[in-house]
């Protein structure tokens, strides 16, 4: 069957990935050279695709994609017997953000018609004749400037973006997703190793990902100093010149308008109710219940992605550590895209 080629083709991409990774660059053969070639590409068409951004993600995917994952998870769904084509207008904020719905696609036996972000638009098209020539050319899809002649789409940008999106697609069958941030809640007890897997979901890819850390829940007699301990491992983040742009920046405006933040040198904490910080900026507040966070979770349950905390607080969240790595049946905005192409 297709199918089976398909998801044969996907555990031979991800040996290919994991074999390049392992791999010192000087024994690099010639289809390594290329590989490394498309990450050095991508890093110079965007900046923040840093060649330790393209792998992290890279290798979140590798550990993915084998045949008993895979399977585990399409065995949900029903697979369509007719392919139509669902247009995917994928966004740019980190490296192969729009790769489960690619892969989501061409699995549900459908045909995606693929909008690739001008941020990012060399890693995928590379991984996907990869997994094409690993399933004897089972795999179908297209590359287009203007979607037409679509059955349903799917698409990501901003707010403002995804206004236009829901006009212009208003007659379709779509999924239109907006921005979305995540939050962690501290009890307050966390060990010095819990504190630094947290700092891996506030910091990995420059903290521009919806699974992003940028908004915190701490209790009213946390000392901050923890937090900025934790936070060591990442202080190489600010010889990024674009992230030492925005550092700079925002802490330019903060000093002017007299506003109260604390700072180490390359991140910047504010006590702000606001979910969404700015880049190098994290946003907290203090705490006497938790019944008080629960409600601010509530109220903004459309725009949060994930809840980073300790089981044993109650809330439906992820530990600390695991924002940048959600299974294959975690979906954006908690819209199951499966279920959404059997509607089709």
């Amino acid at each position: 069957m297709i199918i089976e080629k398909q998801i044969s083709g996907l555990s031979k991409l991800s040996a290919y990935i994991k074999d390049f990774l392992e791999k010192n660059p000087d024994i690099f053969n010639e289809d390594d050279d290329l590989f490394y070639g498309v990450l050095r590409k991508s890093q110079n068409e965007n900046s923040w695709f840093t060649l330790e951004n393209q792998k992290f993600a890279l290798k979140q995917w590798a550990d993915l994609l084998d045949d008993r994952n895979i399977e585990k998870w399409i065995s949900a769904y029903e697979t369509a017997t007719t392919p139509k084509k669902v247009g995917l207008i994928l966004a740019g904020n980190i490296p192969m953000v729009g790769f489960h719905d690619v892969i989501s696609v061409i699995l549900s036996q459908n045909i995606p018609l693929i909008k690739l972000s001008s941020k990012d638009k060399t890693l995928l098209p590379f991984l996907l004749v990869k997994w094409n020539a690993f399933s004897e050319g089972n795999i179908r899809y297209e590359f287009t400037e203007r979607l037409t002649d679509f059955d349903a789409v799917i698409a990501t940008g901003s707010n403002n973006t995804a206004r236009y999106l829901e006009y212009y697609f208003k007659n379709s069958l779509s999924i239109i997703r907006k921005n979305r941030t995540s939050v962690a809640v501290l009890k307050g007890d966390e060990t010095l190793e819990e504190l630094e897997l947290l700092a891996e979901d506030i910091f990995h890819y420059f903290g521009l990902g919806c699974r992003n850390v940028t908004r915190l829940f701490i209790p009213k007699d946390f000392l901050i100093d923890r937090l900025f301990e934790s936070f060591l491992h990442y202080k190489e983040v600010i010889n990024h010149h674009k992230y030492a742009n925005n550092y700079e920046y925002n802490r330019a405006i903060y000093l002017l308008n007299q506003d109260a933040f604390w700072d180490n040198n390359f991140v910047m904490l504010k006590e702000d109710d606001a979910l969404f910080s700015p880049l190098s900026v994290l946003n907290f507040s203090r705490y006497e219940d938790l019944e008080e966070v629960q409600r601010f979770i509530d109220e903004n349950e459309k725009e949060i992605q994930a809840i980073v905390a300790k089981p044993d607080l109650g809330f439906d969240s992820i530990y600390f550590g695991e924002a940048q790595h959600p299974g294959l049946d975690t979906y954006a905005d908690k819209v199951d895209t499966m279920k959404f192409l059997e509607l089709i």
